[in-house]
């Protein structure tokens, strides 16, 4: 089997022997001709995996024919190779798409380097990765098991997410290797969370930073540095997900990055209402009853946001104006990147981002979504591509050119389920997959976190003995009632708000415009 077929074009190509001699034992096919013409006479014949390529030919010089070469074989990497250390030729070869610029002479070992970046690289890299995950998987297990604090699992998480993105492309038994390590952390993971959660809400000063400290932890403290804010909580954006995304940010901004802890249960309606209330779900019901919807009426959960955030600052004395805008479509961005220079300089702008969390639903809920996401690496495209082309992301490069500090975060992960587990309840019990509340639910408390009062979690109960419980792990909730439909019809999909590292350990990030 050939490592490659290659074409070298040179008019002198009688004293290149040596090199081709060196090629072919290296497993190369190596085809040569002298002129430009003859060149594209090949590549209308038969593809080749690189074209090295002489600048300085007669009749057809080299930028002429990689530019014909380019509209017979678009995808063909070709390597300038010339005597001329022009830049502006530099730039000319570079503009018509080379994969590389070689000077003369050139030795043996410069053109299998070339070779390599440029045939083999992913397979090269991809075994290098597989190799350094090997070698990794041990250690990622023992600190599985040691992992104690908050910080040491922030950690965990961020290295596990690492692996998670490394190894996209490889084979099946690694990733499945991967897959096996994660299941087993986030196991580890519930009962962390299990043991600490009622502690955590207890002592404020001996927990991680929590959806209710958000404002205090991360905004107030820029504010009070006199700087101007612009906050993008982007529902249901998981860790994995920003990275993806802080790639397309990189030449704009320096990104400072956090992670926090979302409360529970991990959904909108308690998460978000926490982030800009400042305080848990019961503290909001209690204090302000007008602001707070159940579970089980018809209203939207979030229609309040504006004003527990005007009610927050309100107890903290703040006296900072802000504005609040909910992007539920393309249309809106775009009208308020019209309207920027009104507000900024104002010290606080807030923008709620839904299109995750619209993804998240539509891949359950259409069969095309679905198999365009088949998988994690294919949901974090999916998100990647609607980021490059959408609204949000020319607001981003309007803010880069602005003194300002841009911060990013979200209410609660998701993290796709395929383990049903059975469950019971009367009619008024609550539809998510990954929490249930009521006051007659039936289950098998092995096998979830059951909050049997729950005002000792800071959660409304609006029965006397309404009971929360939660999934872990990647388990989902399933009603005994025409079963095997229910199953087959959520296993695999993205849900939230249950507990696991991509549900509760959440982003928050501080970008720094570069140009300033």
């Amino acid at each position: 089997m050939t490592n490659g077929r290659l074409l070298w074009v040179d008019d002198e190509v009688e004293y290149l022997s040596v090199h081709v001699l060196f090629l072919q034992k290296k497993g190369y096919e190596v085809t040569t001709c002298t002129n430009g013409t003859d060149a594209l006479d090949l590549c209308a014949e038969q593809n080749f995996d690189l074209i090295l390529l002489d600048e300085n030919m007669p009749g057809l010089s080299g930028l002429e024919t990689l530019q014909r070469i380019k509209d017979i074989q678009p995808d063909v990497p070709v390597v300038m190779v010339t005597k001329n250390e022009a830049e502006d030729l530099m730039d000319q070869a570079i503009g018509s798409k080379i994969a590389d610029y070689l000077l003369k002479p050139v030795n043996p070992m410069q053109i299998l380097l070339t070779l390599k970046k440029n045939i083999h690289s992913r397979a090269i890299q991809q075994e290098a990765v597989q190799s350094n995950y090997r070698q990794a998987f041990n250690r990622i297990s023992m600190q599985i098991s040691d992992t104690s604090t908050p910080s040491e699992w922030k950690e965990l998480y961020r290295q596990l997410v690492f692996w998670e993105l490394e190894l996209a492309q490889a084979d099946e038994a690694m990733t499945e290797m991967l897959h096996m390590q994660k299941a087993e952390a986030n196991q580890t993971f519930a009962k962390y969370v299990i043991r600490n959660y009622e502690r955590w809400l207890n002592n404020p000063d001996e927990r991680p930073v929590l959806s209710t400290d958000v404002f205090k932890h991360f905004i107030f403290p820029r504010l009070n540095q006199g700087r101007k804010v612009f906050l993008l909580v982007i529902d249901n954006l998981r860790y994995d997900q920003w990275r993806m995304l802080s790639r397309e940010l990189a030449p704009y901004f320096d990104a400072e990055e956090d992670l926090y802890f979302s409360i529970l249960p991990t959904a909108t309606q308690y998460a978000r209402n926490a982030i800009f209330s400042g305080m848990m779900p019961l503290q909001i019901k209690k204090t302000y009853p007008d602001l707070w919807t159940e579970e089980s009426e018809e209203e939207s959960k979030n229609l309040h946001e504006e004003e527990l955030l005007r009610r927050q600052f309100e107890r903290f004395r703040r006296r900072e104006t802000f504005t609040y805008q909910k992007f539920n479509d393309s249309a809106t961005p775009d009208h308020f990147r019209g309207h920027l220079h009104r507000v900024k300089n104002l010290p606080l702008n807030v923008m709620v981002i839904n299109f995750i969390d619209i993804l998240s639903h539509a891949r359950t809920e259409s069969k095309m979504v679905r198999e365009l996401a088949g998988n994690e690496a294919a949901y974090r495209s999916i998100t990647l591509s609607w980021f490059q082309h959408s609204a949000i992301k020319s607001l981003f490069e309007q803010l880069a050119e602005m003194d300002v500090d841009v911060a990013i975060t979200t209410d609660h992960g998701s993290l796709r389920v395929d383990k049903p587990i059975r469950v019971l309840g009367d009619r008024n019990v609550n539809t998510n997959l990954r929490y249930k509340l009521g006051k007659a639910l039936n289950y098998n408390p092995k096998e979830v976190f059951e909050m049997a009062h729950p005002e000792r979690f800071g959660l409304p109960s609006p029965n006397v003995s309404t009971r929360y419980i939660y999934a872990l792990g990647s388990d989902f909730f399933a009603y005994p009632n025409n079963y095997n439909y229910y199953v087959q019809y959520y296993r695999d999909t993205f849900q939230h708000g249950g507990i696991s590292m991509e549900e509760i350990i959440v982003p928050f990030i501080f970008l720094k415009p570069k140009r300033l």
